[in-house]
């Protein structure tokens, strides 16, 4: 018997694909005939090469994205070489766009699914194990067939509510984050966004929603990821699902969602403040707050609503906030987006993430390329190297503060330092994260990793070389330092801070 094996290289291993999931669960004919394998990026390549070929599948059929689609080319071309009978689908958004220059390119790859991949591929199973070749039947599949290659019509929209819940024929990872959508589609237009390619939002029905919820209620699991786009457009059904998960909960089970920070109102924000404090988890994109920049994106936020707001959930101190910012849209120069910086940071999240803009096969932003001057890296996420607005030089400086962010506010244990350090040290944010940049790289610590009790140590030598301007700041900062280690670090970790003193080695 024929056998299909579904796989990606996941980013880490408490991610889950939730694709393939799909996939499996709507090819109900064929299923006995399908296996599941996940791997992450960091895996050995010999090590996923063997366990993908010493198993004799017929098919292998890859999940793509940006993160993982060149690994993926070189594994699949491997296996093809070691196996020519093997065929290889690929399937994501990674490879859903220009797919005849990409086939042409990979002579390796013998199917490609675009857009949803629900029914044509529950239909290419059903064809295969069938032992057919009649694949033109079968809409948004791309082939190649007697040395030509073949672009079927794509498929339509599906009713969402036919797609199976996948969890109650598979297994519950219960050490994994489990991914979850109620809606799919964006009712926004981001431009440097896929989502924005669809705009209708097609959504399961409540009493599907609130009982596939309650599997993972039950099941107890650690985090349920809610991947739709913006879960609070409609603000009456995200109201009834919260509630539902508020008067459900487990005690244990900690649900994250993607918001618009805006949209929150009274009532909504009432109803968070009776939530268990780590019932949820929200990631609120804010990207820039140059308006010009939101305009040319076609993204509209009413920042000072959003700040009210996020400084109200800040307060309620019962629910983790996750802040966005893109570095590299249209208009945002280094001035401008020191001053976005500044904005969002001063609403104090829990996380403030400074990410990087990509350009996205099949995003809108693609066609502005010219206008705005955009170069970016052939490969894989394509991030930007530099644009109209900002040079690659001055994007390295971001990157830099990036890596600062990171290891001192993201990783907490420094908040009273910090707080004092942007107070008496910088006239803004930004400016202090700069400049702890450039004395971190003029020193040369970004050439290795450092565990936490050493970024204290490099912190204390930053004051020191500060006191030149500020007299005894040292002496201030250091007794600032060791209330944070007490908070962050446990007793033994301490004493052997204090054996080895505050010398960096």
């Amino acid at each position: 018997m024929m056998k299909i094996l579904l796989t990606t290289l996941n980013s880490k291993y408490v991610h889950s694909n939730l694709a393939l999931k799909y996939l499996y669960a709507s090819a109900e004919k064929s299923r006995n005939s399908i296996d599941i394998q996940e791997f992450t990026i960091n895996s050995e390549e010999d090590y996923i090469f063997t366990e993908l070929l010493r198993k004799s599948y017929d098919v292998i059929c890859f999940s793509c994205y940006i993160w993982n689609v060149d690994k993926t080319l070189c594994l699949a071309e491997n296996l093809k070489k070691a196996r020519p009978e093997l065929k290889i689908l690929l399937g994501g958004p990674e490879v859903s766009f220009d797919v005849i220059p990409f086939m042409s390119r990979h002579k390796f790859i013998d199917f490609i699914i675009s857009g949803e991949g629900e029914a044509p591929f529950s239909e290419l199973a059903e064809t295969l194990l069938a032992g057919t070749r009649e694949f033109e039947k079968i809409r948004g599949l791309t082939y190649r067939q007697d040395g030509r290659i073949y672009v079927n019509p794509p498929a339509p929209p599906l009713r969402f509510e036919s797609v199976p819940f996948p969890y109650l024929s598979l297994v519950c990872e219960e050490d994994k984050i489990m991914y979850y959508e109620s809606s799919r589609g964006c009712p926004f237009q981001c431009s440097y966004c896929l989502s924005s390619v669809e705009r209708k939002v097609r959504t399961l029905p409540m009493e599907r929603v609130k009982s596939d919820l309650s599997y993972f209620i039950y099941k107890k699991v650690s985090q349920v990821k809610l991947i739709d786009r913006t879960f609070n457009w409609d603000k009456k059904r995200c109201e009834e699902i919260l509630r539902y998960l508020i008067a459900s909960d487990n005690g244990e089970t900690n649900f994250h969602f993607e918001l618009c920070g805006d949209l929150l109102d009274e009532d909504l924000l009432r109803l968070l403040s009776t939530a268990r404090p780590g019932l949820f988890q929200f990631e609120i994109g804010v990207q820039s707050t140059n308006e010009s920049t939101l305009k040319a994106c076609n993204r509209k936020c009413d920042f000072d609503k959003l700040t009210r707001n996020v400084k109200r959930l800040m307060e309620m101190g019962n629910i983790h906030i996750h802040l966005d910012l893109i570095a590299g849209l249209p208009y945002e120069d280094y001035s401008t987006f020191r001053k976005s910086f500044n904005d969002v940071y001063a609403l104090r999240p829990h996380h403030l993430q400074l990410g990087f803009l990509k350009l996205i096969k099949g995003a809108p932003i693609m066609e502005q390329i010219e206008e705005h001057e955009y170069v970016y890296r052939a490969q894989a996420p394509y991030e930007i190297i530099s644009n109209k607005y900002l040079s690659a030089l001055s994007l390295i400086r971001l990157k830099k503060i990036e890596n600062l962010l990171e290891l001192y506010y993201n990783r907490g244990g420094f908040r009273r330092t910090l707080d004092f350090a942007i107070e008496y040290l910088s006239e803004t944010p930004f400016d202090f994260y700069e400049e702890l940049a450039d004395y971190f790289y003029l020193k040369g610590f970004q050439h290795k990793s450092h565990k936490k009790e050493d970024l204290y140590r490099i912190f204390l030598l930053f004051a020191g070389w500060k006191e030149r301007f500020i007299p005894n700041v040292k002496d201030q900062i250091k007794e600032l330092l060791t209330l944070d280690m007490q908070d962050a670090l446990n007793p033994e970790a301490i004493k052997k801070f204090e054996r080895k003193g505050w010398e960096i080695l």
